[in-house]
C-alpha cells in the first residue's frame, strides 16, 4: 500500500547501506582524537543518523535538534522555528549535524550560525541527499550521500504530511499524492 503511492525508486535499500557505510568510514577517519557530537536534525534524519553512528568506529555523544520550516507543505516558508533545542553544552564540541535532504539551505544555514555561536570546536554537515538545484542560501556539505535531482521525496525517514518515512528505500512520490504536476 505504501509503494502505490512512489512514482519510482531513486536510491535502492542496498545503495543506502552501502553509502552509510562507506560515510561513517570517511567520518571514523576524520574525526579520530575529536570530541565528536553528533546532532540530528529531527525527524526526517533519525533513520539516517542511527545507521550513520553504528558506522562510525569512534566515541560519540548525540543529541537532537527539532526544527520546522515547512509546516505540512512542499516547499520551505523560510521562517525557522526550533521546536526542540539541543540539551548539551556545545563549547569545545565538534559537531556533526546530520541532516536528511540539503536542497534550499536555508534552515541549515540557520542552524549552523546558531550553534557556531555557542563555542563549538568545528561544525560539518552530513547531508543524505543534497538538492543542489534548489540551493539559496551558501552552504556545501562536508558529507553527501546522494545528489538528487529536484523531485518530491520520501521515505528512509523523509515524509511528505509526516507519512512514508517508513519506506526502507528513498523513492519519488506521485504528484497527485501532493498536488504536483
Amino acid at each position: 500500500m505504501l509503494n502505490d503511492a512512489i512514482e519510482k525508486v531513486l536510491v535502492s535499500e542496498e545503495e543506502l547501506k552501502a553509502k552509510v557505510t562507506s560515510l561513517g568510514q570517511q567520518i571514523t577517519k576524520d574525526y579520530a582524537g575529536k570530541n565528536l557530537l553528533m546532532v540530528s536534525v529531527l525527524k526526517g534524519s533519525v533513520i539516517f543518523m542511527a545507521d550513520l553512528m553504528r558506522a562510525i568506529d569512534l566515541p560519540c555523544t548525540i543529541d537532537f535538534m527539532c526544527v520546522s520550516s515547512y509546516g505540512s507543505g512542499t516547499k520551505s516558508s523560510g521562517v525557522v522555528k526550533i521546536i526542540k533545542d539541543l540539551d548539551i553544552d556545545l563549547h569545545g564540541k565538534d559537531l556533526l549535524i546530520v541532516e536528511d535532504i540539503l536542497d534550499s539551505g536555508k534552515t541549515l544555514h540557520y542552524i549552523t550560525k546558531m550553534l557556531s555561536d555557542r563555542g563549538t570546536a568545528s561544525i560539518r554537515i552530513a547531508t543524505l541527499l543534497d538538492k543542489p538545484d534548489r540551493r539559496t542560501a551558501p552552504l556545501t556539505p562536508d558529507y553527501s550521500g546522494f545528489v538528487i535531482p529536484d523531485e518530491f521525496v520520501v521515505g528512509y525517514g523523509l515524509d511528505y504530511d509526516e507519512k512514508y518515512r517508513n519506506l526502507p528505500y528513498i523513492g519519488v512520490l506521485k504528484p497527485e499524492i501532493y498536488g504536483g504536476k
